[in-house]
């Protein structure tokens, strides 16, 4: 069978291609232009996202939505898909929806995977910040322990870019964006 892989216009694609382009991988991301494929993911950042997603919902007020994997549109050449973002409630248009926009998102989570480290780490945290995404959490495994290690990093006003808060190995005690109280070691129970 022929592959036709999609070529890029001469200054990269833009978010609406994101939605429109045919025959587009599931967690197909967009990064100053280009298409990022998703590859498969491993059983710690599957049990990891669902760990904090659950403890995300369960806490988050009225004024909050918890999402996972949804398309969150930064700038025309960036539509990233975090892990989980928390978004206000009022952004929420139907189950129909495939994407939010910066304005909507109080938080943006990025469990680290072999395949996108130099992504998650050094560029989404840049283009989240850029976008005035006011929290972000990095996510990674802990050395021996296979637990997860939360980054909290919260935007600077002054600044633009993001400072980090508090690194949480066992558990992530916060008052912002919403109380939040999260385990990190049930994480084998999942």
């Amino acid at each position: 069978m022929e592959r036709h892989w999609p070529r890029p216009p001469v200054g990269g694609y833009t978010v609406d291609d994101l939605f429109t382009l045919p025959h587009l991988p599931p967690h197909t991301e967009m990064i100053d232009g280009s298409l990022v494929f998703a590859a498969p993911q491993n059983l710690f950042h599957s049990c990891t996202v669902s760990l904090l997603e659950h403890g995300l919902r369960a806490s988050r007020p009225a004024e909050a939505k918890v999402v996972r994997d949804m398309t969150v549109i930064l700038d025309r050449h960036n539509g990233p898909e975090p892990d989980i973002s928390v978004v206000r409630a009022e952004a929420d248009t139907g189950l129909d929806q495939d994407h939010f926009t910066a304005a909507d998102v109080l938080l943006a989570v990025e469990v680290v995977s072999p395949d996108s480290e130099a992504r998650d780490r050094n560029l989404k945290p840049g283009r989240y910040a850029a976008a005035g995404i006011p929290h972000f959490w990095l996510v990674e495994m802990a050395g021996s322990d296979d637990h997860p290690v939360v980054q909290v990093h919260e935007l600077g006003q002054a600044t633009g870019t993001y400072a980090l808060t508090g690194i949480y190995h066992d558990r992530v005690k916060l008052t912002v964006p919403y109380p939040i109280d999260i385990d990190l070691t049930v994480i084998d129970e999942l």
